[in-house]
């Protein structure tokens, strides 16, 4: 497994999205919050992403857009998008293929859960990895969004 760590540039990963195929790469040119999550509603994946859902519009004030990555599919992640009211994208990784080559380690068999926060030039300002600290992804996430905002 690699990992992806700060100053390293965002690898060319291209997953499932509602409408097909995404590459990830193609968001480069605005700040990007990518966090991966374990599974479509189960209770700490809820919380986080109506945390990020309910942050929404200061992640796009600050110029920034987000994009959640589970292993769940399409049908999945829309059910659960419109579940949630969820207004950003959730993207699907059968296997964890891709969030093993970002480094995304799991635990006790779950996948694991990480946000990575990306300049506009695509390149990792900031990764925070925890499994159980829900809220704080979206909290370290924003604040570091900002910091690139004001810099």
């Amino acid at each position: 497994m690699s990992t992806l760590d700060v100053g390293q540039a965002m690898p060319d990963s291209t997953l499932q999205g509602e409408s097909g195929p995404v590459k990830i790469r193609d968001r480069v040119g605005k700040p990007l919050v990518v966090y991966f999550y374990p599974k479509d509603e189960t209770y700490g994946c809820t919380i986080q992403a109506c945390s990020f859902r309910d942050s929404y519009q200061d992640f796009q004030a600050a110029g920034a857009d987000v994009i959640g990555i589970s292993r769940d599919d399409a049908s999945s992640h829309a059910e659960f998008k419109q579940h949630h009211r969820l207004p950003f994208e959730l993207l699907s990784d059968p296997g964890g293929k891709v969030a093993q080559a970002w480094g995304v380690k799991g635990t006790l068999g779950l996948p694991g859960r990480v946000t990575y926060v990306f300049d506009g030039k695509g390149v990792l300002q900031y990764k925070f990895d925890s499994m159980i600290r829900f809220s704080k992804h979206i909290d370290e996430a924003l604040r570091v969004i900002k910091q690139l905002k004001s810099a």
